[in-house]
């Protein structure tokens, strides 16, 4: 008898099809019981038809939202959050990359640390974390992104930027989704900043990054002048008291 799903993995795709048969097989395979939500943003290739057929398949495990083209990387978390929110037995969200740079062998020390953390984050920046096969120009990136996020905002997560990331149910139910202004790679920061400002523990599990597999990247110019613009923002917010600190909330155990 197959145990209660109670956590589910939200993946967005936008041309997906080499990686998403794959993955899918490799998360409904985990020791654990996970499900997934596919956010498609209307591939071109096919992804979002291969997803369907997945959740024909296995339809208590695998949902899947089709969205009408590209609408950023942070309304489709908000869309499968939203989605997960509805299923009353869903303790555990968990947000990832569909191109195996995030891989699902990590999703069961994830769960396992959220029994003591509100916000688990699949670090690359604690021991034991790292990088594998990215060139030299996107690990500095991704490095000064961090540490700008952490200065500029009083971050404490030493992986700020990261989008493989584990949120207990309250965590998203404190947090008004509509509201979230960032829709790109900032959107990651900005829910950081909000888990931390409302008192959410938050803890990190060491993980490898690896480049994709198959497919191409999707960070662009523009993703990284929105985000330079969102901690402006983030930081104007900090400073005007227009989201105020809240005390560390308790541990309640799932």
């Amino acid at each position: 008898m197959m145990q209660k799903i109670d956590t589910k993995v939200i993946v967005p795709t936008y041309n997906e099809a080499d990686n998403i048969d794959e993955l899918l097989q490799t998360i409904l395979d985990l020791p654990v019981p996970v499900g997934v939500i596919v956010v498609d943003d209307n591939s071109p290739d096919g992804t979002g038809e291969k997803a369907d057929l997945w959740a024909k398949k296995y339809p208590d495990q695998v949902d899947v939202i089709h969205r009408a083209g590209k609408l950023g990387l942070g309304t489709a978390y908000i869309a499968g959050f939203k989605l997960a929110l509805t299923m009353p037995h869903v303790n555990r969200v968990m947000t990832m990359d569909a191109d195996f740079s995030h891989h699902p062998r990590f999703i069961p020390d994830m769960i396992t640390l959220s029994k003591r953390m509100h916000v688990v984050i699949g670090s690359r920046y604690v021991p034991g974390g790292g990088t594998e096969n990215c060139t030299w120009d996107r690990i500095l990136l991704s490095r000064v992104a961090n540490l700008i996020a952490k200065t500029i905002l009083g971050l404490k997560a030493m992986d700020t930027t990261a989008g493989f990331r584990l949120y207990r149910r309250e965590v998203l139910e404190s947090i008004p989704l509509d509201k979230i202004f960032s829709s790109g790679y900032s959107f990651l920061v900005e829910m950081l900043f909000m888990c931390q400002r409302r008192g959410w523990q938050i803890g990190e599990v060491p993980i490898i990054f690896e480049d994709r597999r198959a497919g191409t990247t999707k960070i662009s110019r523009e993703e990284i002048f929105k985000a330079q613009y969102t901690i402006l923002r983030l930081l104007a917010r900090r400073l005007l008291g227009r989201s105020p600190r809240h005390p560390s909330k308790p541990i309640v155990t799932l």
